[in-house]
């Protein structure tokens, strides 16, 4: 979502270099052409980009990460007005998307930093897509709900009273001082920044650039997002854009935020990073 106004401006020939850019589905879409050098620079969910790392370190598809792109986008969503802080959730039926990946990993921290025990103090039910969550939370009295937007806003405009209780990228940073929530970065191989490290600086100047737009301009942003099929509604996406914590942070405060957030994940399930914590040649410019 940050980078359409830039996807926009490449499409009509108005961008200073000839970006090709392609809007895959899944990350599992993305990760081979990074690992076969079919893609210079990819947008990847944080800790598959570490995963991405380990699979590529020493070889010629190293990557680096270069910009912290997303925070986190996870919010708890009720029908109603009883959630106010994540200890409220005692005793609820709680549905989520993510088992075994970084949402339920991210949940499970944080409830626990709150003193509750996901498998006693609350019952988490978790399911294959957002779309069935929101369909329980629609259907069901009093459900409780963790989505991720822009599946809040589609769930908050389509069932009367449902709201964004919690974010969780707040709650996250109310607890974990030394790090955030992200969601998503920016990786480039490593060999291409190296080897073209003018036009890479420049690119990313022009990201930050189109991030800050969306940010800015959430209308004619939302239009764009629209156009480009990652949000079907225009007014959808512009509704979503203040909660997505769209961003760009790079340098020593990308790899302070980045890192903190990776040994957390590392502390709850070391495979959910490959197994091991990314040294300091994965953060790009971020010397100091």
């Amino acid at each position: 979502m940050g980078l359409v106004r830039l996807m926009d401006e490449a499409a009509r020939g108005a961008a200073r270099h000839d970006y090709q850019v392609t809007v895959y589905g899944t990350p599992d879409e993305v990760l081979p052409k990074v690992l076969h050098g079919d893609v210079d620079v990819a947008l990847l969910p944080a800790n598959l980009a570490a995963v991405l790392d380990a699979k590529t370190t020493g070889t010629p598809a190293a990557i680096q990460v270069a910009a912290i792109n997303t925070l986190g986008v996870l919010h708890v969503v009720e029908v109603g007005d009883t959630v106010h802080s994540l200890s409220d959730l005692r005793g609820r039926t709680v549905y989520s998307t993510g088992k075994g990946a970084t949402p339920q990993l991210v949940l499970e921290h944080l409830l626990d930093l709150t003193g509750l025990d996901p498998a006693a103090d609350l019952s988490v039910q978790y399911l294959s897509e957002a779309t069935e969550v929101a369909a329980r939370l629609a259907a069901e009295p009093g459900a409780v709900a963790v989505l991720p937007q822009p599946y809040v806003t589609v769930v908050a405009g389509q069932v009367p009273g449902a709201r964004a209780a919690l974010d969780l990228t707040e709650e996250w940073a109310a607890v974990e001082p030394d790090s955030q929530l992200v969601t998503g970065v920016v990786v480039v191989r490593a060999a291409f920044a190296t080897e073209h490290a003018a036009a890479f600086e420049e690119f990313l100047d022009d990201y930050a650039e189109s991030t800050a737009f969306t940010n800015e301009h959430p209308d004619e942003a939302g239009e764009l997002i629209a156009a480009a099929g990652i949000v079907p509604a225009a007014a959808v996406a512009t509704k979503a854009i203040p909660g997505s914590h769209i961003t760009y942070v790079d340098g020593a405060e990308m790899r302070h935020s980045l890192a903190g957030y990776l040994a957390v994940l590392h502390a709850a399930d070391p495979a959910s990073v490959g197994g091991a914590l990314p040294d300091d040649g994965f953060y790009y410019g971020a010397d100091g």
